[in-house]
């Protein structure tokens, strides 16, 4: 990959960060702190609808271990642009755990950007973590 390319691929995850997060805090600022997960991601997704960023949401990944895929699978919360995976959660504070599970996915499925979006925060902004494999 040359200097463009990569210069090209930052500019990209840059521009999309920004805009899911703008998308979060439209969706924050309107519900507040206090609902469940679902509730958030149901406006986070009509947020990024009316932002024209093309998403799948609860999609399902096949886990493979040792070469065989497994009978069960697991699923992001979103995919967006084909780029970024974002888990939404609505939890008093964001464990290690929930960090690692974002470099899981990121690592299952092969995408380099993450975004864990904690909307149970009185400032939206405390509850973004950016995560990058």
């Amino acid at each position: 990959m040359g200097l463009d390319s990569t210069l090209e691929t930052k500019g990209l995850y840059a521009r999309l960060s920004w805009q899911i997060i703008g998308c979060g805090m439209r969706a924050h600022t309107a519900l507040g702190p206090g609902l469940l997960e679902s509730a958030y991601q149901e406006c986070l997704c009509h947020e990024l609808k009316r932002a024209g960023l093309q998403f799948r949401r609860e999609m399902p990944i096949p886990i493979t271990y040792r070469e065989v895929t497994l009978a069960t699978e697991f699923r992001l919360d979103l995919l967006i642009e084909e780029a970024v995976v974002v888990e939404v959660k609505a939890v008093e504070h964001i464990l290690k755990l929930h960090e690692a599970q974002l470099l899981t996915y990121l690592r299952m499925t092969g995408k380099r950007l993450g975004l864990l979006l904690n909307f149970n925060t009185v400032h939206f902004r405390d509850g973004i973590r950016r995560r990058v494999l």
